[in-house]
């Protein structure tokens, strides 16, 4: 298993120093970091703790105004290392990591009461423990252990080492869901090999020789090496701290705040529909159209806040936002989030992705709007399954699952609720669709089909693969769409076009009066008819095309067509002859036929391509001489 600890707490306070007591790895370095002795930009060590698990650290820096490069490294910790030294105790920055801790959700921590060895009264020293505890009390760090340390002398730091160990024992390990996805935090570039980037990995596992995709902007790349802590891997694990080196695109292209992604598993959005807690210490309310800053894994961008359901949320108040982004960022349901105003800086809250690809902006006040909300928030495994499946065209059960959170027992569970209440239908192979979409589709393809039938009423039906693009199914589930369709009754199937079940094609009475002059001709000399140009004069292409396709004229070349009844007497004669003289030549044809070189040239080179005849020589012998 691979965890990842984040570093946190005002500045100053000896984060840095603390990990480099630890790891025996300075964090910080920029030479501008070891000018000033502060964090200014996230720093990486690693350690191995006593179980023998080896853990990444993000060290975050502790100042004011670095707080949104700290908000790009603890998107995706498993512990928090508050840290608060024992010296000046709560800080400002103190309570601010604290509330960002929180509204993400880490999953618990170690608070780390540093530069203890600067207080000589215990009595300060249990009023400072006494103190934090308050502060953490009713957050996500409320049952950490406080334990006292000095990273100049070393006390303390074996208690420490061992209360993260005991905290991480624990812990499952991160779900692989098989959608790998990896926030970058950083990006250079390394003579030799080219672009690397690094972030936490989330979500599933990559491998080298990987192709994966870069968001937002569809970049696509290769996964050229692995490093997760200075080692090479060939396979990085969800939740372990990785270095990506990758082909195809250069440094230039890449920034932090991208994804990594396995290709097509995610996509980039302006629009997300998110619950949001505001921070009781704001001081004023959050209003509809206010700016803001949007944060959430490494990525941030300038966004508007629509306020639904409120006119404005007082501090401390819980609702439902509609964010609109200035920059397209690559999120997934669940996904924790930070916002803050821009001027003055301030964190006033944060909370989680609801809908990412909400399919429009909202009116605010709207009931229903307010009960989807509620229900993507609160719902059960069946509404959250129905939710993301009205929102597709059908998905594979793992998708459909990952979309929903659900794990596979909550799957099955909301399968068979669905499948019970008839919202749901099970596809072969796996596929789920909503029966609300499939109704949908009957109508949509219904109504498609009539217009193309309308449009084309000599044609016999649609091409498959135009509606099949119409669609946007995959091959896989096109088919199997199809195959439900036809056996609904509601389309009928004729291999390379589909058509409406009571389509036919009817020709007006005009058209009927020029195929049947063009019959006339044909009779009148069955073996030397008019020309495929001279017919298109006649009746016009499209119905020529439709006698064609009915079968009720025999197309051999692109000049040259036969009546059924004629085609077949002529290459009955063909095969006859060759029969009784072993070959035919196109001069012996012409003569058994009456006609002239043209038609007959015409007429063998179709039927060499149609496996009847082949040509050997000037002569035409049967390809298979015991039929």
């Amino acid at each position: 298993m691979t965890y990842v600890i984040g570093t946190a707490g005002h500045v100053d306070h000896g984060k840095s120093t603390l990990v480099e007591a630890l790891t025996g790895i300075d964090p910080d370095r920029l030479a501008e970091e070891k000018a000033r002795e502060m964090t200014i930009d996230l720093g990486f060590a690693w350690m191995t703790l006593p179980s023998g698990e080896t853990v990444g650290i993000v060290d975050v820096p502790g100042h004011r105004d670095f707080i949104e490069n700290m908000l790009a490294g603890v998107g995706g910790i498993d512990l928090a290392l508050f840290v608060v030294a024992a010296d000046e105790g709560v800080m400002p920055q103190t309570r601010e990591h604290l509330a960002i801790l929180d509204l993400l959700g880490v999953p618990g921590g170690v608070v780390a009461l540093t530069k203890s060895d600067l207080v000589d009264d215990p009595e300060w020293l249990e009023l400072v423990s006494l103190d934090v505890a308050e502060v953490l009390s009713g957050t996500v760090l409320e049952d950490a252990p406080i334990i006292p340390v000095s990273a100049r002398t070393g006390a303390g730091l074996d208690r420490l080492v061992a209360a993260l160990d005991e905290m991480l024992a624990g812990r499952p390990p991160r779900p692989d869901r098989g959608r790998p996805r990896l926030p970058v935090d950083r990006v250079f570039s390394i003579s030799g090999f080219g672009t690397v980037v690094t972030g936490t990995l989330i979500d599933g596992s990559l491998s080298v020789g990987d192709e994966v995709e870069i968001l937002p902007r569809g970049l696509r790349a290769r996964v050229r090496g692995l490093q997760s802590h200075k080692q090479a891997v060939e396979i990085a694990r969800p939740g372990s701290r990785v270095a990506i080196n990758l082909a195809g695109v250069d440094k230039d292209e890449l920034r932090r705040g991208d994804v990594v992604a396995a290709p097509g598993s995610l996509r980039g959005t302006t629009l997300v529909d998110v619950q949001f807690r505001h921070l009781p210490d704001v001081g004023r309310p959050l209003r509809h159209n206010a700016e803001v800053k949007f944060f959430s894994g490494a990525a941030e961008t300038l966004a508007y806040v629509r306020l639904l359901g409120e006119r404005e949320l007082p501090p401390g108040a819980e609702g439902w936002l509609q964010l609109r982004l200035m920059e397209p960022v690559a999120l997934d349901r669940g996904d924790r989030f930070i916002l803050r105003y821009p001027s003055p800086p301030q964190t006033i809250g944060g909370g989680r992705v609801l809908d990412p690809h909400p399919p429009h902006r909202w009116r605010r006040f709207k009931p229903e709007v307010l009960a989807r909300m509620e229900m993507l928030a609160r719902g059960t495994p069946d509404e959250l399954l129905l939710h993301v499946l009205e929102g597709q065209l059908a998905l594979p059960e793992d998708q459909a699952a990952t979309a929903a959170g659900l794990d596979a027992s909550a799957l099955s569970e909301a399968i068979r609720a669905l499948q019970e209440c008839g919202d749901l239908l099970v596809l072969p192979g796996g596929w789920l669709m909503a029966s609300s979409r499939w109704a949908h589709l009957a109508d949509e393809i219904g109504r498609e089909l009539a217009a193309y039938h309308e449009t084309h009423p000599l044609q016999p039906g649609m091409p498959r693969e135009q509606l099949r693009s119409y669609l946007g199914a995959g091959a896989r589930l096109f088919n199997r769409l199809l195959d439900l369709a036809v056996e609904a009754g509601w389309l009928v199937d004729e291999g390379t076009v589909v058509r409406l079940p009571d389509h036919e094609v009817r020709f007006s009475r005009e058209e009927q009066a020029a195929i049947n002059r063009l019959w006339e001709k044909i009779e009148a000399s069955p073996t030397a008819p008019p020309s495929v140009k001279e017919a298109a004069a006649i009746v016009g292409e499209e119905v020529l095309q439709a006698l064609f396709t009915r079968g009720e004229l025999i197309p051999v070349s692109g000049e040259v067509f036969f009546d059924p009844q004629t085609y077949a007497r002529l290459v009955e004669q063909v095969e006859e002859f060759i029969r009784q003289h072993g070959s035919i030549t196109v001069a012996q044809a012409r003569d058994l036929f009456g006609t002239s070189r043209r038609y007959v040239l015409a007429l063998l080179e179709h039927l060499d391509t149609a496996g009847v005849t082949k040509r050997v020589g000037d002569a035409r012998v049967l390809r298979h001489p015991s039929a």
